[in-house]
């Protein structure tokens, strides 16, 4: 039996991943499932989830962040979904145990103040091959397995943790990847994780550090309720952008409920700039408006004054030039 098997079961054994939010009477709010190329929840209305993703929270517990003040902030801004960016680096350093118990609270947060969990592993790399940019996102498969059906069992029953974001960025620069490849791997892992619990929405990332998704019509995912992801960083396309969007993943939302996981900008010049983000107002309006026109839903990264693209300044919340944009979008909601 391989390691990390062997210690799935024993804290399975022990009552750690069986003690499911369901078992302790946390239902989470109204369920939802995919619908078509829309998600509805539990009294059938259409439900498009739009929110932030925050950083680590392994980073933020050890910030003084993860709180219930930093949720209640995500609300008030408009929210109604928020991202866990779960690094496979972080939760070897912090153990399952002690990570699960800072997912537990975020979980009660989420729910206290009205908002869904995605919850994402966020490597990034070559999963098929084990190819990876830096340790903090290396993982293995069978690590990956173990991670998600940890997920499952402990929040099985909890409807607030509805969407499961499999794995953040599969990559080719680190060896040979296409979706040809990654489509059966990521149907493997969503059958090991409905053994123990077959309700979430699974989201499955696009090819080009979750991208495209301009394959995904012919050759869909072989599962029910599952998402699909693209994150549509300014440096992807030139403008116009529209049309390219259009055929590299908007179709797709014709057909299958598209969450954008991760998009924003920065300035030229500004604080945490780096060529991939470099964008403006423009940009973000058109992405807005091509999103409200498919029905996409979405979460702006980064819900965070250090991570780039950051949307705060500061822990007081003050909002960076893209949060200040993104926050008048998302106050629609309010």
């Amino acid at each position: 039996m391989k390691k990390n098997n062997l210690l799935f079961l024993l804290l399975v054994l022990l009552g750690f991943s069986c003690a499911s939010a369901e078992q302790e009477g946390q239902q989470g709010l109204p369920a939802l499932q995919v619908s078509g190329n829309v998600f509805t929840n539990s009294t059938g209305q259409t439900v498009r989830l739009e929110g932030v993703s925050f950083a680590d929270p392994d980073k933020l517990e050890s910030e003084g962040q993860w709180n219930r003040e930093f949720f209640q902030e995500a609300s008030n801004w408009g929210c109604n979904v928020v991202r866990f960016a779960i690094h496979p680096g972080a939760w070897r350093k912090r153990g399952p145990e002690n990570y699960v118990a800072l997912l537990d609270k975020g979980m009660q947060w989420a729910t206290e103040t009205n908002m869904y969990v995605i919850l994402d592993w966020h490597s990034i790399g070559n999963l098929v091959e084990g190819k990876y940019p830096s340790a903090n996102y290396a993982t293995t498969w069978e690590e990956t397995v173990d991670f998600w059906k940890m997920m499952a069992e402990r929040y099985k029953g909890n409807t607030t943790a509805a969407l499961f974001e499999l794995y953040n960025e599969p990559t080719a620069d680190k060896g040979e990847l296409s979706w040809d490849t990654w489509k059966p791997v990521m149907e493997k892992l969503i059958s090991e994780i409905k053994t123990v619990d077959d309700q979430k929405i699974f989201l499955v990332a696009g090819m080009d550090w979750a991208y495209l998704l301009d394959e995904v019509i012919e050759k869909p995912i072989d599962h029910a309720n599952v998402a699909y992801v693209t994150h549509p960083y300014p440096q992807k396309r030139s403008q116009p952008w529209e049309s390219k969007w259009e055929a590299d993943w908007g179709k797709v939302a014709d057909h299958y409920p598209i969450v954008a996981t991760e998009f924003g900008f920065v300035g030229e010049g500004e604080r945490g700039e780096h060529i991939p983000v470099v964008g403006d107002e423009v940009y973000a309006e058109a992405i807005i408006n091509y999103f409200d026109k498919k029905g996409v839903s979405y979460t702006v990264w980064c819900f965070d004054p250090s991570w780039s693209p950051a949307m705060l300044e500061d822990f007081n919340f003050t909002p960076s030039r893209q949060g200040r944009f993104f926050k008048k979008v998302l106050q629609r909601n309010l």
